[in-house]
């Protein structure tokens, strides 16, 4: 439980799904989480809680990664919390599929302005309290190379993503700064409750394809930021970790 003893994490969108079981796993080797939420403060709340309920150290702070303003005060109050930051997760994410003939201007720009511009907006940020030794970890998808049909914006910014996370791995190296990606498959969240997916044939679909033969939980994801997190993976930048059971 020290493998990121004296280290403080920030993860964005941390009140449910991905977020949650990556903040959670990293408090469980004794970072110290920011748990970042947009709109759900109940739910960033119970993370908090059960994190403290074993022990481990997490606060909420309210902030929509594709505003400026609020990505600035989300850092402030991680060091005004916690004094430091070593970590970032940039995991926020709109989820969002449509055919090409009912995409819009509005849906394009939403799934942009938070899975591009909030990972950007954030590392910029973070960048200037970060030291050496510090690891952003962007969690992209495995839609930005398979590119299921009526993805066509969805899979853009989770490939737009990969791209920049190969170039801020290029700029932020001199720093000793270190930038990958985790790339997930399907996995069960609220979201993909809401959205109607389990159970669905496109669902049935990408199980088929996983060798694993499971959809992808939560919990899988804290073990892989763990290891991005720590110095264990000190050689690593620039890589994208496919975490999706096997599925390509």
């Amino acid at each position: 439980m020290s493998r990121l003893k004296n280290k403080v994490a920030v993860v964005t969108g941390a009140s449910k799904g991905i977020g949650a079981g990556i903040a959670k796993g990293l408090a469980a080797e004794g970072a110290s989480v920011v748990v970042n939420y947009a709109s759900s403060k109940e739910g960033a709340d119970k993370v908090v809680a059960e994190i403290k309920a074993k022990g481990g150290k997490a606060v909420a702070v309210q902030g929509d990664v594709a505003k400026a303003a609020d990505v600035e005060r989300l850092f402030a109050e991680t060091k005004k919390a916690f004094g430091r930051l070593d970590v970032l997760v940039n995991n926020a994410g709109v989820y969002e599929f449509a055919p090409i003939g009912d995409v819009t201007e509005k849906h394009f720009h939403r799934l942009f302005d938070t899975n591009v511009l909030g990972p950007i907006l954030a590392t910029r940020e973070a960048a200037k309290y970060l030291g050496e030794g510090g690891s952003v970890i962007n969690v992209g998808s495995v839609a930005a190379t398979s590119g299921p049909a009526t993805s066509a914006v969805y899979s853009a910014t989770k490939g737009a993503l990969d791209s920049v996370t190969r170039a801020l791995a290029n700029e932020l190296g001199p720093k000793k700064i270190r930038v990958n990606s985790i790339n997930p498959g399907p996995v069960e969240t609220e979201g993909v409750h809401a959205a109607g997916f389990m159970g669905s044939d496109f669902l049935k679909g990408a199980i088929a394809q996983t060798p694993l033969g499971r959809i992808g939980q939560p919990e899988d994801f804290g073990p892989i930021a763990v290891f991005l997190a720590s110095e264990e993976s000190g050689w690593l930048t620039g890589e994208t970790l496919l975490a999706s059971g096997g599925l390509r």
